[in-house]
């Protein structure tokens, strides 16, 4: 698998940094700049608007993402994702000020796109 192969949009479901494991969805678009390296966008629950930069190798994607919380503030993590196909990723992630204890947890399914 080579990086072309991620760009494209997927559906995510994921569980938070935290002990309850609290559930999420939304859609995660990933696309190339001009020397390779993979921006991600994120759209969480509808409404909560992530985004980072990143690198592919060996079946490995590693994403440092940011996004603005409702508190104005900027907070900052890194999510891992074994792509087990061009299809399908399995991933953790961790924010800087997030629970120590815990890794959120996301799998993305890549979402068809239909040709008429």
């Amino acid at each position: 698998m080579n990086i072309e192969d991620l760009i494209g949009n997927f559906q995510i479901i994921g569980s938070n940094q935290d002990a309850e494991e609290n559930n999420y969805k939304g859609t995660l678009s990933l696309t190339l700049d001009s020397n390779k390296r993979i921006k991600a966008k994120w759209i969480i629950n509808k409404d909560q608007l992530q985004t980072g930069t990143g690198f592919f190798r060996d079946n490995i994607l590693v994403i440092n993402f940011n996004y603005e919380g409702e508190d104005a503030e900027i907070y900052k993590g890194v999510a891992v994702y074994r792509c087990l196909s061009k299809d399908l990723l399995d991933g953790f992630w961790s924010e800087k000020h997030g629970n120590p204890l815990y890794l959120g947890k996301e799998r993305c399914f890549r979402i068809s796109e239909v040709v008429n």
